[in-house]
């Protein structure tokens, strides 16, 4: 056999084995990519431990992920905890009829002035009853859906217990060996140094600033908003704040998809001072959090448009789910990166080309100005 033809066959083994590894890792992706987040993130906190610690990196190793445990998983836990507890609840105040989004309908219908309901059967919309019935059914199924996502969530409690124990398991040695692995893996990239160093340090900085820059931002709205309705009464606060802290993810939209229709109901029933209050909160004290933090935390120079980031996110939670809102970013910025390698390489190599050009036909006058001598 030539060697060209065991190299090609070498090139289908290598490819066939990475297809049948990736495919063995697939049902714990998330633990495994929860597991390098991790490991970035707390990598600074890491390395000055281990420095600490003389070198002692199963130690270092170790204490570093009992601090992910604690400032993380524990925390993330009691509030998961929290919100399928009154998922549960809404769920079954839902099938109860304890909640009843026709009667809040109804309300809002009797707060409107006639001339509203006429200029909308004018306008083609419909009679405020039909309207009525179809946005509280909407809400209804809305509600069911999500509440049933909450306990079908909960009750999986077996598969994320393992899926935990496998990545604090992987964050230990991802801790412990981690740059030795990275320089492997940089190594082995079948491309060239300067390459794999942009790809490598556009992949860090995107992780670090999606999930603590957006993470934390999230958090801080999520909680700000999830408190503003529990101190003005509204049912339901947890499930409603860890809503918006999902939905802070998204630029533009953010957690106002969930306020703004709470703020309209209680002005429009005529609650003007919680509806007041609710709309302080989320214009002035949630829409400066992002103004505030997002610049010390993500930094401009990994910040994608923001049109990237929206499409990018919601199609990263809709085809992957919750690891959707960091892969999504990040595919997209490797996406761009990987595009700006791509038009730099040609433009060096078309400015390459036009200097061989130019130097041959330079060389062409050159010798056709010393026929001439002659």
């Amino acid at each position: 056999m030539s060697p060209l033809s065991q190299h090609k066959a070498f090139i289908l083994l290598l490819s066939l084995v990475s297809i049948a590894f990736v495919w063995l890792l697939l049902p714990f992706y998330g633990a495994i990519l929860w597991a390098v987040i991790l490991a970035i993130l707390f990598q600074p906190m890491h390395r000055r431990l281990e420095s600490r610690l003389h070198g002692r990196r199963n130690t270092a190793a170790f204490i570093s992920v009992m601090a992910c445990v604690f400032i993380v998983i524990i925390p993330m836990s009691l509030i998961f905890m929290g919100m399928v507890r009154e998922g549960a609840s809404v769920y079954q105040r839902i099938n109860n009829g304890e909640i009843d989004f026709s009667g809040y309908i109804q309300s809002l219908r009797d707060s409107l002035p006639p001339t509203v309901q006429d200029w909308m059967g004018t306008a083609g919309i419909g009679s405020f009853s039909d309207l009525s019935n179809r946005l509280a059914s909407a809400l209804e199924q809305g509600s069911q859906i999500i509440a049933t996502h909450m306990l079908s969530i909960g009750q999986n409690t077996l598969q994320f217990l393992v899926s935990t124990g496998i990545m604090l398991y992987l964050l230990f040695f991802l801790f412990r060996d981690g740059r030795s692995l990275g320089r492997r893996i940089r190594e082995a990239a079948p491309l060239s140094d300067a390459y794999t160093y942009k790809l490598t340090d556009k992949f860090t900085a995107v992780v670090r600033a999606t999930v603590k820059g957006n993470v934390i931002i999230a958090v801080v709205q999520g909680a700000i908003g999830g408190v503003a309705f529990w101190a003005l009464g509204i049912e339901g606060a947890l499930l409603w704040g860890v809503m918006m802290a999902f939905l802070s993810l998204l630029p533009a939209i953010g957690s106002a998809i969930v306020w703004v229709p709470v703020a309209a109901y209680l002005l429009l029933s005529g609650d003007y001072t919680r509806g007041l209050i609710l709309v302080f909160v989320g214009v002035v004290v949630i829409g400066l959090v992002d103004n505030l933090l997002r610049p010390p935390l993500v930094g401009k120079e990994t910040k994608l448009p923001d049109y990237v980031v929206l499409i990018s996110t919601v199609g990263g939670m809709t085809l992957l789910g919750i690891n959707g809102f960091v892969l999504g970013p990040l595919i997209a910025a490797l996406f761009i990166v990987a595009w700006s390698l791509f038009r730099h390489e040609k433009e060096t190599d078309d400015a390459e080309t036009l200097r061989q050009t130019l130097a041959h036909q330079e060389a062409r006058t050159d010798r056709s100005r010393a026929r001439g001598d002659e």
